[in-house]
């Protein structure tokens, strides 16, 4: 049942769809060996989605995937823009009122370039903006 399920919703997809939810996929294995704890995936707060919640090092890190093929022109992370940047930070704070988390956080960015079947490489961009950024 939940695989027809599942199934079912990756056949509804469009191919930019499925491929970005490859690539959170890929994020949340690669944070996983890096020791990152996942806390939520794809968390919702109105009209903005924070990719990955994670906790490192007593940090509550949100985390921005971004993936791409890499026959196109721009590199990933260059796609997270101004008002991007601006939704991540208005659903964590709203996350952090949710858990009463007051302790340090951090906003990072995993881009990852999928190489066809070859496979794929992932850079992880910790710190990669802060609240007050212009973007």
């Amino acid at each position: 049942m939940f695989r027809l399920k599942y199934a079912n919703q990756m056949n509804r997809m469009n191919d930019r769809q499925k491929l970005g939810r490859i690539g959170e996929n890929l994020a949340v294995e690669y944070l996983k060996v890096k020791k990152y704890q996942i806390l939520e995936r794809n968390w919702r707060y109105s009209r903005s989605e924070i990719d990955i919640i994670t906790k490192f090092e007593g940090k509550l890190i949100f985390v921005e995937v971004k993936t791409k093929r890499t026959d196109e022109y721009l590199p990933p992370e260059s796609t997270v823009g101004r008002i991007k940047k601006r939704r991540i930070i208005d659903a964590a704070n709203r996350y952090m009122e949710q858990i009463n988390y007051q302790d340090e956080i951090r906003f990072d960015i995993v881009s990852i370039l999928v190489h066809g079947k070859s496979g794929h490489t992932i850079t992880h961009f910790e710190d990669a903006f802060f609240p007050g950024m212009d973007g």
